[in-house]
């Protein structure tokens, strides 16, 4: 197993601790041009800033201020947990605060962070604990109700907040308000036997996370058992014996991913991360059987998750659906971060390639392109005529939501991104995702140009290298590419890899050039003949991408019976006018002829129906990337294309 000895990283939110047992560790990457960097620049300049007026307006700084002492009213908010949304914020902005330059943008945020930590510091009881809710609403009733409270999932991203913050800037106010509270939940949560009066888990896992970060930062091993605690109390019937908080079975024994998708994906993260420092074989593999589960049989093209609104759950294997799919965003989140754990832990690329679909479609569409409205959950078809009922819930862009954790969420792992990209170990640099920087590790850096998504060129140039040793740069090759080529001064690849990774060996000399292509043939792809609801249909894909069609693309009529030809070729063009600048993909298709019932289900005798929808007249049909849908007017859309 490679050592994990090493410089500590830039700031991020895994830094392993000094015995873990990993693979690879996270490397550095700056981003600076292209097409991360712009949405990176839209969310520092536009959704940060815009974070505590929209907190102060929804009350969760109120809430924090009478829980200080420092105001008079009521609590403010439908949930219990609201405190999480401010913590959510402090950790993007501190993320944002380790890059940013020494500019206006950085100071107007520097202060507003310090702002809102003094508040969440004064907000603070003697002894540590610290919830708004339970202060203010539910006074003395401290961990009375686990299932639906909160405590300690909102204590996880106080925590997390607080380790990014002092990472960030050095400073410990923070994380003196998170250890004291970490320390408040250990002494009174623990198992039978060890003397505390708690025996219990928190309705929606977060804490363990938070608790292993902290272990990390401080050193202090209290908060990594506590998190291994919290994780194998899990399944027990603690909170009742409901799959949809995790409580049916234990994560060591279970064989699908199940219940409340976010929950569910936070508890894994947690798990890596202890299989990680601990060595725990018994987790590893639990970790990678339930990821194999999920991708197999319950991931949407997109990488989104949750099937069902109802309980936000992830449904049965195969259960797909598409205008009533959740996939909420902060399961497009929590995904990536278990994800990201799960490939430093192995060195596998597969985890990579489900983090970079999820990127780039399933998390990426929940935030507009101007970065001031957001989706909750994100449908894979809006249909014709379709009446929406607003709220949390709604298929169209929100400005903020009642239960608001997924803006907060887009925001700091927008802030953090650059963290998901690389990583090193005793034999080099892996490069994960494809960006236009600079991607470092000891005595190592390789400068990256491409216009990666919409074109396969990334060309890498060494800048620094030792001088008297050889070290491997290796290149994810994704799993959707059907060609690439490698160029590495005279010799050339282009066979496949088998697990997903093209190591080049050689003693490296600054200057040096490698060229990656991947072919970005656009695509059509078709589902598992058990996904009931597309069988019949395909998708179209390009590169990364995954696209759709949008009303506003095709005047003149709706979506929901449009069929798409496949024998016809599908055709590039990008379009810098439209939607930010994209690549579309034009496709042939035509209108069907449906003749109007005035009964349903068809009857057997039905011949019209037996013989199939009549074709009409041809229709170009115009794709645009999923991340961009809903940017425009309302109206309908769909990923998935009957053909004809």
């Amino acid at each position: 197993m490679p050592s994990t000895r090493s410089t500590p990283p830039a700031p991020g939110p895994v830094r392993l601790g000094p015995e873990a047992q990993a693979a690879l560790r996270p490397a550095a990457v700056g981003i600076d041009t292209g097409f991360w960097h712009h949405r990176r620049t839209t969310n520092a300049h536009v959704s940060l800033p815009q974070g505590p007026g929209l907190l102060e307006s929804a009350g969760n700084l109120h809430n924090l201020r009478l829980a200080a002492g420092a105001a008079e009213g009521e609590f403010r908010g439908a949930y219990p947990f609201v405190d999480t949304d401010v913590y959510k914020w402090l950790e993007a902005a501190s993320w944002q605060l380790a890059q940013a330059p020494d500019d206006d943008l950085a100071a107007e945020l520097a202060a507003e962070v310090s702002r809102i930590v003094d508040l969440v510091a004064a907000a603070q009881q003697p002894d540590g604990y610290l919830n708004t809710w339970f202060q203010l609403v539910k006074d003395g009733q401290r961990y009375q109700d686990l299932r639906w409270g909160h405590e300690l999932y909102c204590a996880g991203h106080l925590i997390q907040a607080a380790v990014a913050h002092h990472r960030a800037t050095g400073r410990r106010e923070l994380l003196d308000v998170a250890v004291r509270f970490a320390d408040q939940v250990d002494s009174v949560f623990g198992p039978p036997g060890s003397g505390k009066p708690i025996d219990g888990v928190d309705g929606h896992p977060e804490v363990e996370t938070a608790l292993v970060e902290l272990y990390r930062e401080t050193g202090e091993r209290r908060y990594l058992e506590l998190a291994g605690y919290f994780v194998d109390r899990y399944g027990h019937g603690l909170l009742g014996g409901e799959a949809y908080c995790q409580d049916r079975v234990p994560l060591r024994e279970a064989t699908n991913v199940e219940g409340h998708a976010v929950r569910q994906l936070y508890l894994l993260a947690g798990a890596a991360d202890l299989a990680t420092e601990t060595g725990d074989a018994e987790l590893r593999a639990a970790g990678e059987r339930l990821w194999r589960a999920m991708t197999a049989t319950k991931t949407h093209l997109t990488g989104g998750l949750g099937a069902h609104h109802d309980e936000e759950d992830f449904g049965d294997p195969y259960e797909l659906p598409n205008e009533r799919a959740y996939c909420e965003t902060c399961a497009a989140i929590a995904s990536v971060q278990w994800s990201w754990r799960m490939a430093l832990l192995t060195g596998e690329a597969r985890y990579s390639d489900l983090i970079e679909r999820t990127l780039y479609n399933g998390f990426l569409a929940g935030v507009s392109l101007d970065g001031e409205r957001w989706l909750y959950v994100n449908p894979l078809q809006v249909r014709d005529g379709h009446t929406d009922t607003g709220g949390d819930q709604s298929a169209r862009r929100t400005r903020w939501f009642r239960c608001a954790c997924c803006p907060p969420n887009v925001m700091r792992l927008l802030a953090s991104l650059e963290h998901y990209l690389a990583s090193t170990d005793d034999t080099g640099l892996q490069i994960h995702q494809y960006v236009a920087g600079r991607y470092t590790a000891e005595g190592v850096a390789v400068r990256a140009e491409t216009e990666y998504p919409w074109h396969g060129t990334v060309r890498l140039t060494v800048e620094e290298s030792p001088v008297d040793r050889p070290w491997t740069l290796s290149l994810r090759v994704p799993q959707w590419c059907r060609d690439f080529r490698v160029r590495c001064g005279e010799q050339t690849y282009d066979t496949a890899v088998s697990d997903g990774w093209l190591r080049l060996e050689r003693t490296w000399a600054p200057g040096d050039e490698v060229v990656l292509e991947l072919g970005l043939e656009p695509r059509l792809t078709a589902a598992d003949p058990r996904v009931d609801a597309v069988r019949g249909c395909a998708a179209i894909e390009r590169g990364p991408l995954v696209y759709c069609l949008e009303q506003a693309d095709h005047p003149g009529g709706g979506l929901d019976d449009l069929v798409l030809d496949p024998t016809r070729p599908l055709a590039v063009k990008h379009r810098p006018d439209l939607l930010g600048g994209v690549t579309t993909v034009v496709a042939a298709g035509h209108r069907r002829t449906v003749p109007e019932r005035d009964w349903w289900p068809y009857t057997p005798t039905d011949t019209a129906q037996a013989a199939g929808p009549a074709a009409g007249d041809p229709v170009e049909l115009t794709a645009v990337p999923y991340y961009a849908w809903a940017n425009r007017e309302d109206g309908s859309m769909r990923v998935w294309l009957p053909l004809s």
